[in-house]
C-alpha cells in the first residue's frame, strides 16, 4: 500500500484530501504545517508528499528542498492556491513531481499520484538493479594470483588496446571484461556484450554487424547490429573461439578498417569500438587445427590476460563465501546466514572445477538447506552433488 504525506495548514482541506485517499485505498499521515511536515519525512519513508506552497515555520519549497538533501526518494506534488507559473518552475527545479492549484480538480490529483507512483516504483527499481550491478562487478580476492590481474587491468583500462581474457569457464572473464571498461575513458557509453557460443553460425554475422530488410527470408525489418550498438563504447565477445571462420573474417575486416557492413547492404559504416574478446580455449592449438584464424588472434590479443581458476586461487575462498552470504541475504531479503570456520575451511578443499559460478551455486545452496548456521556437515551433505 503507498504511503502519502499530507503538508497543509487548512484543516479542512487535510480532512477532505486525507478522506478521499484512504478511499482510494492509500495509507495517510498529515502534517499542519511546514516543520511538522518535514520531521515526519525524516522519520518515515514516503511515496507521495502533497504539499502546500504557503505555510508557517517552514514554506512548502522549504520542506521540499530540505527533503531533497535527505536523498528521499518521495515524489513531491505541491498544492497552492496562490501558485503562478515562476512558484511551479521553482518547485519543479528544486524536485517536486508536479504542481497543481487549490482547489485541486480531484481526478488530475488522484491521476498525477498515480503517475508519481509509477515513476517512484520505477526510481526504486532503477536503484535495485544499479545496485546489483555494481555488486556483480567487484572482483574479490587478495591472493597474488588476482592481485596481478587487477594490475593488469589497472594498466591496460584507461588505453584503447584490444585485450584477449583467457581462462576457464566460470572464473570471472566477463567480470574483467566490465572491469576494463569501468575505468577506461569509453564507460560513458555502452559495455555491448555478446556471447559468441550462444548465437548459431548462420546469425552471428547479423548478429554482429547488422542485416537490411530483406536480405534473407526472416529479415523482415533493418536490423542494428552489435558493432554499431557499441560506437564509442566497448564490444565484448564472448567466447569467440567458437566463432565461425567466415565470421572470423568479417570481425577482422571490421578491426583493421574501422568500418562494417551489413548483412545484405552495401555501404560501408564507419565504427569507433574497443574490442575485449574472452574464450575459455587454447587459441594457439585452434589456430593449429584450423579453427581459427591467426591474423585474428594477432589483433585480438594486443593485452592477454590469464584469469585464474578458483584452484589456483583457494585462499580467496573465504572473501567469496562471505561476499555470497551478503549477497544472497539481500536478494532474499533474510539476515546475512553465519558460517562455522569449519566449513569454510572445508570449503577452501573442494575441487572447483566450475569456478566461481560453483562455489555461489554451493554456497546459496547451504543457504537455502542448513539451519541456523552453516556448519561443516552442511558443507559434507550439500557442497557437492
Amino acid at each position: 500500500m503507498a504511503k502519502i504525506l499530507i503538508v497543509d495548514d487548512e484543516k479542512s482541506i487535510r480532512y477532505t484530501l486525507k478522506e478521499i485517499l484512504e478511499y482510494e485505498k492509500y495509507e495517510v499521515d498529515e502534517a499542519k504545517d511546514g516543520e511538522e511536515g518535514l520531521h515526519l519525512i525524516e522519520q518515515n519513508d514516503y511515496d507521495i508528499v502533497l504539499c502546500d506552497v504557503k505555510m508557517p515555520k517552514l514554506d512548502g519549497l522549504q520542506v521540499l528542498e530540505r527533503a531533497m538533501d535527505l536523498g528521499k526518494d518521495t515524489q513531491f506534488i505541491m498544492i497552492s492556491a496562490h501558485g503562478n507559473i515562476d512558484t511551479a518552475v521553482e518547485a519543479t527545479k528544486k524536485g517536486a513531481y508536479d504542481f497543481i492549484q487549490k482547489p485541486p480538480d480531484l481526478n488530475r490529483l488522484l491521476l498525477t499520484i498515480r503517475n508519481a507512483l509509477d515513476k517512484s516504483n520505477l526510481v526504486a527499481e532503477t536503484k535495485t538493479l544499479k545496485k546489483k550491478v555494481y555488486r556483480g562487478s567487484e572482483i574479490i580476492g587478495e591472493s597474488e594470483a588476482i592481485a596481478k590481474v587487477k594490475e593488469e587491468i589497472e594498466k591496460v583500462a584507461p588505453t584503447d588496446a584490444r585485450v584477449l581474457i583467457t581462462g576457464p569457464n566460470g572464473s570471472g572473464k566477463e567480470l574483467v571484461a566490465k572491469w576494463i571498461h569501468s575505468k577506461s575513458n569509453r564507460n560513458k557509453s555502452q559495455l555491448v556484450e555478446v556471447n559468441c557460443a550462444a548465437i548459431p553460425s548462420e546469425l552471428i554475422e547479423s548478429e554482429l554487424f547488422g542485416h537490411e530488410k530483406g536480405s534473407f527470408t526472416s529479415a523482415v525489418k533493418q536490423r542494428i547490429g552489435k558493432f554499431e550498438q557499441a560506437n564509442n563504447g566497448t564490444l565484448f565477445l564472448d567466447e569467440i573461439g567458437d566463432m565461425s571462420l567466415s565470421a572470423q573474417a568479417k570481425v577482422l575486416r571490421a578491426l583493421q578498417e574501422s568500418k562494417i557492413t551489413r548483412v545484405g547492404g552495401e555501404k560501408e559504416m564507419k565504427v569507433n569500438v574497443r574490442v575485449l574478446a574472452a574464450t575459455n580455449k587454447n587459441l594457439r592449438e585452434e589456430i593449429k587445427q584450423g579453427r581459427f584464424r591467426e591474423d585474428l588472434y594477432h589483433r585480438l590479443s594486443v593485452i592477454v590476460i590469464q584469469v585464474p581458476s578458483l584452484n589456483e586461487r583457494r585462499e580467496d575462498v573465504p572473501l567469496l563465501v562471505d561476499k555470497f552470504l551478503s549477497d544472497i541475504a539481500d536478494d532474499y531479503g533474510n539476515a546475512k546466514k553465519q558460517i562455522q570456520p569449519e566449513a569454510v575451511s572445508l570449503l577452501k578443499e573442494v575441487d572447483w572445477t566450475g569456478n566461481i559460478r560453483e562455489l555461489h551455486n554451493v554456497v546459496e545452496r547451504l543457504v537455502i538447506m542448513s539451519g541456523s548456521q552453516i556448519t561443516a556437515e552442511d558443507v559434507n551433505r550439500y557442497a557437492r552433488y
